[in-house]
């Protein structure tokens, strides 16, 4: 029990870190000091300390020796590559969703849709804070329609890489009208059964969302 209860505390300040350096609280090259960060969690230095060594395997955080843990963050290159895989994994996502989805998913699908564009029509901040959460929604809903844990867990760790990205692409409101209508059309596809359609407008979504962002593709 006492083994399961460490395994559990080093994930919750894992996540929490990672969550952290992901959504902007720490900027790129800040120092993360274990100590600091173990009154913040209510943690001891232990848990802190392995927590960052799984980060700076991610690449999240660069450990210098006799120094201390910096923040590394996300280059123009990691998202760049993060969505030219992503649009591969997310347009076999759609296909395997056109054979899984349940009606309670196309409902929720449907639902997030009808909300965007309702959001899209009033202007504001806070609506457009509603869209890109919306935005969110719906390729959670469509991760966990495709029935694959394995790439359910991989996509959703690549949206959360590109959060801050993703959050710039439906700023502006011209883009947000686009996925929405793009979101529209994969739902179409994948309420016929078309495999073969919803894998082509699943990955063109991905690319247009990456081009908005004048991510260049170098290969």
């Amino acid at each position: 029990m006492e083994e399961y209860q460490d395994s559990s505390l080093r994930g919750r300040v894992f996540r929490q870190l990672r969550e952290n350096i992901l959504s902007g609280v720490y900027k790129e090259n800040d120092e993360l000091r274990e100590i600091n960060i173990g009154k913040e969690l209510g943690v001891s230095r232990t848990p802190v300390r392995e927590a960052l060594r799984q980060l700076e395997l991610e690449g999240l955080v660069t450990i210098i020796p006799n120094k201390g843990a910096y923040v590394t963050g996300i280059t123009q290159k990691d998202v760049r590559d993060i969505y030219k895989v992503r649009g591969v994994l997310e347009g076999m996502c759609a296909r395997w969703a056109t054979k899984h989805i349940t009606e309670e998913q196309i409902e929720k699908l449907e639902e997030i849709v009808m909300l965007a564009k309702f959001h899209l029509e009033k202007k504001g901040a806070q609506n457009a804070a509603q869209v890109s959460e919306l935005d969110g929604k719906f390729h959670k809903v469509l991760y966990e329609a495709c029935d694959s844990r394995i790439l359910e867990h991989v996509l959703s760790d690549f949206h959360k890489y590109v959060q801050t990205a993703r959050r710039m692409s439906v700023k502006t409101k011209d883009r947000a009208e686009k996925s929405v209508e793009e979101h529209k059309r994969i739902l179409d596809a994948i309420r016929s059964r078309d495999g073969e359609l919803a894998e082509k407008l699943a990955s063109r979504h991905i690319v247009n969302v990456m081009e908005n962002l004048h991510i260049e593709d170098e290969t």
